[in-house]
């Protein structure tokens, strides 16, 4: 809202603040890593992996995703402010991460998992776990950049730690009880009769591993991943038996590095919200953005890991910063390559098709912008092919049924539209689309009971206001015409035609000065029109404002020199002044 208030709808500033703020993240996760574990080149290959891995580019180049880039700010902010409460404990820098970690939540409640990697990072690197230790005293060991002697014990480290966090874990609770609390009044719940539960571990397990496969080698990636109607048996047991060895080889194996079992335990617990065990709305099978925070803990076991495991390497330093930068490198022309799918929605869902199979949500995203360019033997060619994927899919029968009354198929476009319906009875789209139909064919009064029920279900349907108001001007009803398209310049205040059909109403009723005042507005909408500045300068012309409406007549005429109806108002008024000029007296 912020951006469109200070930008407008032009994206180049919405893609530009997305990218600022995606360089904030990768700087201040570096500056967090940093300060956390003081290694440098780790912190700084794990920052420039997520700046730059072709995975991110989704989060980043959607402009209303801006939700994912923003929430991170905020949960990488809140790790910066806890890692100064460990070290130097306080109330107030407690609040201030807790106030942050809210802020993260209003963002995006997909942040619910942050208090369980705070927990992760006492285990390591503040390693506030150590049996014995005094609670009070680590802030200052770790201070010191080591590990103290074991002190008197106290309390139990795990309890303190767990009560330290509860805070947290009461607003992730809070924002999750909100969350479901959304999804049930606005009815998009998916039940598990539509998607039973055994469906949903199976391609969450899967989803597990092909996140790390498109983190090893980014390819055919895509903006929407169909869900999967089925998941083959063997393939959820694989990938379950794969997690279960990873997951005892980072806990058990490695448990003399603890960095290995965080790292892992942060890419499982960060990807439970979007694991698909609940799901809400049109819910892909797994999505590049969601992948956004996950994988900095699989980056983070790369990071410290390959060093160590190069450990005894001759030259390890410089093998280490040639493989980093051959690495970095390769990412940069990934992402690149990636970028180029999102020049346009064309481009991007032509992409999706290519690399998905049977994606529905793909071919019907062809439709709009085809149908925005006036290609609609593609756009409708689009649209059969979703619906021969999904036949049960109505956002696909009104889009169709719409691009249909483009071509004049009325018939057909009817047929679809009264399905779309019969699918989903509350779609107000829908409503609007048949009734454009219906009023093709000249059927008024079916016409208009659908647009009243767009109405009663959507109060603010433009479509259906200017419908109506156009129906209501044929059948000379004045007053009921100006009053639907009053409401449609008020839905659509920048709408040209909504404006200039107002005014003419207006003139219609003898509303003279209102007439002038929505006549004028959509000229300085704009682009400027020599109808409008004709018909302006009629009502001009029963205003008696002579001078004002030559003015207009003479620029309808230098936008469209060949307009006669034009011409000919302007030699009418031009005669009727010299009419009533006075005769001059003889000379003597």
């Amino acid at each position: 809202m912020l951006d469109c208030h200070l930008f407008g709808v032009s994206p180049v500033m919405h893609h530009l603040i997305n990218l600022l703020i995606h360089v904030a993240n990768s700087l201040i996760l570096f500056l967090v890593f940093k300060r956390m574990t003081g290694a440098v080149f780790s912190s700084a290959f794990v920052a420039a992996v997520f700046a730059l891995h072709p995975l991110n580019v989704e989060s980043v180049a959607w402009v209303t995703e801006r939700k994912n880039v923003l929430s991170t700010l905020f949960w990488l902010l809140t790790m910066w402010v806890y890692t100064d409460y460990v070290r130097r404990g306080g109330l107030l820098r407690y609040s201030v991460a807790l106030l942050l970690f809210a802020l993260g939540l209003l963002a995006k409640p997909m942040l619910v998992t942050l208090p369980f990697v705070l927990l992760l990072l006492d285990y390591w690197p503040f390693e506030r776990f150590r049996p014995g230790r005094n609670f009070d005293e680590i802030g200052k060991d770790n201070e010191k950049g080591g590990v103290s002697s074991v002190s008197e014990y106290r309390r139990p480290v795990l309890a303190r730690l767990i009560l330290e966090k509860v805070p947290f874990f009461a607003l992730s609770l809070i924002s999750a009880y909100l969350s479901s609390l959304s999804v049930r009044r606005l009815g998009i719940n998916v039940s598990t009769k539509l998607v039973p539960v055994r469906l949903r571990i199976a391609n969450a397990l899967t989803s597990y591993m092909s996140y790390i496969g498109k983190m090893l080698w980014p390819r055919k990636l895509a903006v929407f991943y169909p869900y999967p109607d089925t998941v083959p048996l063997w393939q959820a047991i694989v990938a379950l038996l794969v997690l279960i060895c990873i997951s005892v080889l980072m806990i058990w194996v490695f448990r003399s590095r603890r960095y290995p079992a965080v790292g892992w335990l942060w890419y499982l617990g960060a990807l439970i919200p979007v694991s698909g065990l609940v799901q809400a709305g049109l819910w892909p099978a797994m999505a590049d953005r969601w992948a956004y925070v996950p994988l900095v803990g699989l980056f983070t076991i790369i990071a410290w890991g390959v060093p160590d495991l190069l450990a005894k390497l001759r030259h390890r330093n410089i093998v280490l910063g040639t493989t980093a930068l051959m690495v970095l490198l390769a990412l940069s022309v990934c992402t690149n390559l990636q970028l180029r799918h999102w020049r346009s929605s064309i481009a991007l869902f032509q992409h999706t098709i290519e690399v998905t199979e049977d994606n529905y949500q793909a071919h019907f995203s062809m439709i709009k912008p085809l149908r925005q360019q006036g290609r609609t033997a593609g756009a409708i060619e689009h649209g059969y092919k979703a619906l021969k994927i999904n036949p049960n899919y109505p956002s696909a029968h009104n889009s169709l049924g719409a691009v249909l009354i483009d071509s004049g198929e009325i018939n057909k476009a009817i047929a679809h539209l009264r399905r779309a319906l019969q699918l989903k009875p509350d779609f107000p789209a829908a409503h609007v689309n048949l009734g454009a139909a219906l009023f093709k064919q000249g059927d008024l009064d079916e016409a208009t009971r659908h647009f009243y029920e767009a109405l009663q279900l959507d109060t603010n349907s433009f479509g259906a206001h200017i419908n109506l108001a156009t129906i209501f001007m044929q059948l000379g009803e004045i007053e009921k015409a100006v009053e639907h398209y009053t409401e449609a310049a008020r839905i659509k205040p920048d709408f040209v035609d909504a404006h200039n059909n107002l005014g003419y109403a207006l003139a219609r009723q003898g509303r003279f000065n209102e007439a002038v005042r929505h006549y004028s507005k959509a000229l300085r909408i704009g682009p400027e029109s020599a109808g409008l500045h004709n018909v302006l300068a009629v009502v001009l012309t029963k205003q008696g404002k002579i001078d004002q409406a030559i003015t207009h007549f003479k620029q309808a005429l230098r936008l469209d020199p060949d307009a006669e109806d034009v011409r000919a108002n302007l030699n009418a008024i031009l005669a009727l002044m010299k009419q009533a000029e006075p005769n001059e007296p003889n000379q003597p």
